[in-house]
């Protein structure tokens, strides 16, 4: 009797124990790693392919790199590393996922599936200001987080606002200090934001910083076009007619040199293809400037626009004289030149671009989606 006793008595402590561990391990919480001061500085640079990393880097003022994970951001430094470093700074939250990073000046805002705006230092990881928002899409950035911080769902920026659009409504915060500065009741989904300021939803065009009715706007719903990171500070559109307008101020200006559904706008000209060129032109007159090689236009750096060629050569091109200024093949060491784009980032000083298999499956979760292991490229411009 007493064997029975104790062995029940011992069973009766272990499980005691497991459900402890249990819940120590399995509930809610945050765990936050911050770096200590001074914040990285720029590095100097020179154009070539600097290395490759496994995961998509968002570079926050060519400075500090911030990756995502589904239950975690973290950065590393310095911006011109040739592979993932030991983490700076880390930011944790269990059970939540991570659903969208965008970045405004030094601060990094975090949007999670419970709905908290999480605003971070880019340089330290210390929380600035916390807000609550509605609930959020769980994380979608597959193996390379790419999505969650190149592309997030329902989180852009302008200017120094931060706007989250979710459950049919949209609020927009100050990057700042997280004061709410409006919310409206209108479906945004789909929404981006230009250049001079103005959010462009499928049913009109609102200002960011009032929430207010943006006039002078034609019908949508739009195509967004020339657009930074997150669906953000795009230079143009395309209305529900197909034409085209620049969006670098307070009105639109039409711009019928876009209203081909191939051309896209970089350093105040168009780009479309023609034949087996490139060409640029005025997005007003349309009268013609410089011819390049067929490409991607990536986005604009410092005033260069950025082209990457059919043969996956990376230009930086002089749009006033259609000089290029740097040209090198993207690929790191002897890597192979057959991939296709996925997303990417432009900054003054560098791009990163997802490369994707060429004959790749249609799921990106599934092997051979990706080029290699370590698919995405960091370049210097």
């Amino acid at each position: 009797m007493p064997r029975v006793l104790l062995r029940s008595l011992f069973a009766l402590v272990v499980a005691a124990a497991a459900v402890l561990i249990g819940w120590r391990v399995l509930r809610p919480a945050e765990v936050l790693a911050t770096a200590t001061p001074p914040y990285p500085t720029t590095p100097a640079v020179w154009p070539h392919v600097i290395g490759r990393t496994p995961i998509a880097p968002l570079i926050v003022e060519d400075r500090v790199r911030i990756y995502a994970s589904k239950r975690q951001i973290r950065a590393d430094a310095p911006a011109d590393a040739d592979t993932v470093r030991t983490a700076i700074w880390s930011f944790r939250r269990w059970p939540e996922q991570l659903s969208g990073v965008v970045a405004t000046g030094h601060i990094v805002i975090s949007r999670w599936s419970d709905g908290a705006l999480v605003a971070g230092d880019a340089g330290t990881g210390k929380i600035v200001w916390r807000a609550e928002g509605p609930s959020g899409p769980g994380y979608s950035g597959h193996r390379t987080g790419a999505g969650t911080v190149w592309q997030p769902d329902g989180l852009r920026v302008a200017g120094h606002r931060v706007l989250v659009t979710a459950g049919g409504q949209i609020s927009a915060y100050e990057a700042s200090t997280g004061a709410r500065l409006w919310t409206s009741a209108t479906a945004c989904d789909d929404g981006f934001t230009t250049a001079g300021g103005q959010l462009l939803c499928p049913s009109g065009a609102l200002d960011s910083a009032t929430g207010a009715a943006a006039a002078s706007f034609p019908a949508g719903p739009y195509t967004p076009v020339g657009c930074d990171v997150a669906s953000s500070g795009c230079a143009a559109l395309r209305d529900a007619a197909g034409h085209g307008w620049l969006t670098a101020g307070a009105t639109p200006v039409r711009a019928a040199a876009l209203d081909r559904p191939d051309a896209t706008v970089a350093a105040g000209l168009v780009f479309y293809p023609e034949g087996n060129r490139l060409r640029s032109v005025d997005p007003v007159t349309g009268a013609a400037r410089h011819d390049y090689p067929v490409a991607h236009v990536l986005g604009v750096s410092a005033g260069r626009v950025v082209l990457l060629t059919a043969d996956r050569t990376l230009l930086a091109i002089d749009p006033r004289t259609g000089l290029t200024v740097a040209r090198y093949p993207m690929a790191n060491e002897n890597e192979s030149l057959t991939w296709d784009p996925g997303l990417w980032q432009v900054t003054d000083r560098f791009v990163a671009v997802e490369r994707l298999a060429v004959d790749r499956p249609d799921n990106p979760d599934t092997p051979g989606y990706y080029f290699s292991v370590n698919t995405v490229l960091i370049a210097e411009l």
